[in-house]
């Protein structure tokens, strides 16, 4: 009999990068898990100072500062690193041209190494960057995932919860489409405890006050803003999302999580990279999950892929 180890490269050593490996550490999630970055010091301090910690934890995990070559027997490999934010600005998709020099570097370099896991992809804009991780890579669509609405969806979950005095986890609601200004919520299907959140909301009305489901979708999509403005970052809920996707990987636990997949018909759509529902397991994306939309959320769903489509065009390989 023989065991073969999971193994997680993360590259980019940043904040985001860095505190998604000390979440999969934390978890026990896999047997070694190696950080790459351009600042190769970085890179080593952290991992150091993470394999320091494992001391008081319970799975001896091996943890190390490496390079791509570290990417040929992984299981996973996430794509953190990105272009910084252009000062005064809340736009990700303004990142678009300087991240995609970077991630076209990054995953070149991988796959020279015979990489053959799966992708995660948490660099921004999110979708656009998961669509050319793609085309780069010549991977099938399913081994290349991106944290897309993951986090958004929790975030939503969190507000809803705090609002009723409630477990974030009673409560079941997916953001959809685009990681950003034009993302959607699926009021259709979202529910607490199995009551529909729009009957939540009537028959609450003293707890509801003046907050309604659009007050309640921006607040979603600006949540991010709020911290970043404050901090300078985001860095544990997209850590603890992006985490989320590779345990359901790597114990295939077949979990349902709104993330950035190519639609091919589904909801309209067609080959456009943008969040929704869908099980992952071992293998990637097992299935996309095709949810009842109302009429209007649909055509705000296709509309968020309207908004993505057109910047393909200005992506060469």
């Amino acid at each position: 009999m023989s065991f073969r180890d999971s193994k997680v490269v993360i590259v980019g050593a940043g904040n985001v990068g860095s505190t998604t490996a000390y979440t999969i550490i934390n978890q026990g999630l896999c047997e070694e898990v190696v950080l790459i970055d351009v600042n190769k010091d970085k890179a080593y301090g952290e991992a150091l100072d993470m394999q320091h910690s494992v001391y008081f934890m319970n799975r001896n995990i091996k943890v190390k500062a490496g390079d791509y070559a570290d990417c040929a027997d992984a299981d996973v490999v996430i794509l953190t690193a990105s272009a910084p934010m252009p000062k005064d600005s809340n736009d990700r998709l303004k990142m678009l041209e300087p991240s995609l020099r970077v991630i076209g570097s990054i995953v070149d370099s991988i796959k020279e190494t015979g990489f053959d896991g799966i992708y995660i992809v948490v660099s921004n804009p999110v979708d656009i960057m998961t669509y050319y991780t793609w085309k780069k890579s010549g991977f099938p669509k399913e081994r290349v995932i991106g944290s897309g609405t993951t986090l958004d969806s929790a975030r939503l979950c969190c507000e809803l919860a705090e609002l009723y005095d409630l477990d974030a986890k009673s409560v079941e609601a997916y953001v959809m489409g685009e990681h950003g200004d034009s993302e959607i919520v699926s009021w259709n299907s979202a529910t607490i405890g199995g009551k529909q959140v729009s009957d939540v909301m009537t028959d609450n009305a003293d707890r509801t006050g003046s907050v309604t489901k659009e007050s309640l979708r921006n607040k979603t999509v600006l949540a991010g803003w709020e911290i970043f403005n404050r901090k300078g970052n985001t860095c544990y809920g997209i850590a603890a999302s992006a985490t989320a996707i590779v345990k359901s990987i790597l114990f295939n636990e077949n979990r349902i999580y709104p993330v950035t997949v190519d639609l091919n018909g589904q909801y309209g759509i067609d080959g456009v990279f943008l969040s929704v529902p869908a099980i992952i397991g071992k293998n990637g994306i097992k299935e996309i999950v095709e949810i009842k939309l109302d009429p209007g959320e649909l055509k705000s769903l296709q509309d968020s892929a309207g908004v993505l489509k057109p910047f393909y065009e200005k992506i060469t390989m």
